[in-house]
Parts: structure tokens; C-alpha cells; sequence
């Protein structure tokens, strides 16, 4: 479910479930944070991509709605968070290209890039508040990314946003006209980057990563707020509604 090859310094993680949308479980998370943390010496940059037809759409939430216990979806709100952080952390610069949609907790992973590419008709946003989980555990990351006031409304809002309004709020960077066009930018992106003097991109984001620190720090509070509202009646009724309408 997560793919991962290193080729000239470039080292490209893909989310490889792509006949359902990329969502998310949680050991497909737990591999993706493997993955960003284990990168050699040789590499010098990391691209992110999803295959199939979107990005990402979020957690999976048939599973979430089938264990009523609240434990997938507890691994899935901490999963999310640790692969933001280790995205932050990571010595070398991360690009991440999104076509289709990044919805949720695909959403909440690019608060840990530096650079994100869209396709033109890419759709954002965390609607999770539809369904009573709160995108809290993404609120610290993103509002280090991008101005306050936009990222209120991203995630008090359950609607969705495309992906010039996400480049005008600096959600996203760079947007291309199609899905492929995704792909060779990023790549291109992260080879570009792999080819500059090594110590200097990482002493810079080394730099970069202690400026915004004070806020990142504060996405173990976010997680907590996330968890909180696990298990809860109004979580479990949305959940169990909008899968139920869909079988």
C-alpha cells in the first residue's frame, strides 16, 4: 500500500491503494513514516505521490465504521500525525504533488511538505467536521503553512476548496493542468532540488524546521483534541450514516 524507490538522490514514496481513492488505514501510515524516516544517506530530496485516479481521500472510513470500538480510527488520527512530523523533521526537502483530491487526512499530509503541486482541477479540504471527527490534529501544521484566518475556514468549513484558491492561501504551490503533469513536476521539483550542494538544503531546512517549531510542537495538543472526540455518540451516528448510505 505504500511503494517506495530511490533513484539519482530522489527518493519517491507513492500511495499504491489506488482502487479505493488512497484512503487511508493505519498500517499504511506506520510504512509511509518508516519510510520518510528511513531514507539513506544518498538521498536528497523525497517526492510524494498517490496513484490511481486522486491523491488521497481520507481515512478509510468503512473501516472506521465497522470497529466500534474507536481504535482504528485513534491509529489513524496518531498515524496521521506522525507522518506530518516525520515529513517536518526529515533533514532533506519533501515535494508533494496532488491530483485529483486531497480531502482530510490526505489533506492534513501536506502540512508536511515544502513544496506542494496541484493539477487544476484538485479539490481540497477537511469536511470531517460533517461527520463529528475533528481536524484539530491537522490545525498546528497548517496554520504554520498558511495565514490563520484561511485555515479556520478550512477546517471549520466542511466544504472544499480548488486548487487556485488552495496556490492564492499557500496551501498549495505550483498548480499544473492535469494529473501527469503533476507527476513531472514534482518530479522534476524534487530532482532539481536533489542536485543543489546537500549541506546547504539541509542546513537550510534544518533552520527552517527550528523557525517553525514552536508551532509544530503544539500538534500533540492537536492529536489530543482529535482523540477526544473518539468513540463519541455524535462521531459514531455520522459515521455509521453516511457508510450506511453508501452500501
Amino acid at each position: 500500500m505504500i511503494r517506495v524507490t530511490t533513484e539519482k538522490s530522489v527518493t519517491t514514496i507513492v500511495l499504491d491503494r489506488g482502487e479505493k481513492r488512497n484512503a487511508m488505514l493505519p498500517e499504511m501510515l506506520t510504512t509511509f513514516e518508516s519510510a520518510v524516516r528511513g531514507v539513506g544517506d544518498d538521498t536528497r530530496s523525497i517526492a510524494v505521490l498517490g496513484d490511481g485516479k486522486v491523491f488521497c481521500a481520507g481515512f478509510d472510513l468503512k473501516a472506521c465504521a465497522a470497529d466500534e470500538s474507536g481504535e482504528t480510527m485513534r491509529a489513524l488520527l496518531t498515524g496521521l500525525s506522525k507522518c506530518v512530523v516525520a515529513m517536518r523533521e526529515a533533514a532533506v526537502p519533501i515535494v508533494m504533488g496532488v491530483h485529483g483530491c486531497a480531502i482530510a487526512g490526505g489533506c492534513a499530509m501536506l502540512g508536511g511538505a515544502d513544496v506542494v503541486v496541484a493539477d487544476e482541477g484538485a479539490l481540497l479540504g477537511y469536511p470531517v467536521v460533517k461527520i463529528g471527527v475533528s481536524p484539530a490534529v491537522s490545525a498546528a501544521f497548517l496554520m504554520s503553512s498558511i495565514p490563520a484566518g484561511p485555515a479556520r475556514a478550512l477546517m471549520l468549513d466542511p466544504g472544499l476548496i480548488d486548487a487556485q484558491r488552495a496556490f492564492e492561501i499557500g496551501l498549495v504551490h505550483e498548480v499544473v493542468a492535469d494529473a501527469n503533469g503533476v507527476r513531472e513536476r514534482t518530479m522534476e521539483l524534487a530532482r532539481s532540488l536533489a542536485a543543489k550542494p546537500g549541506a546547504g538544503v539541509r542546513e537550510t531546512k534544518r533552520l527552517v524546521n527550528l523557525i517553525t517549531r514552536g508551532t509544530s510542537d503544539l500538534g500533540g495538543d492537536g492529536l489530543q483534541a482529535s482523540l477526544s472526540r473518539v468513540g463519541s455518540d455524535e462521531e459514531r451516528r455520522m459515521l455509521g450514516a453516511l457508510w450506511g448510505s453508501k452500501e
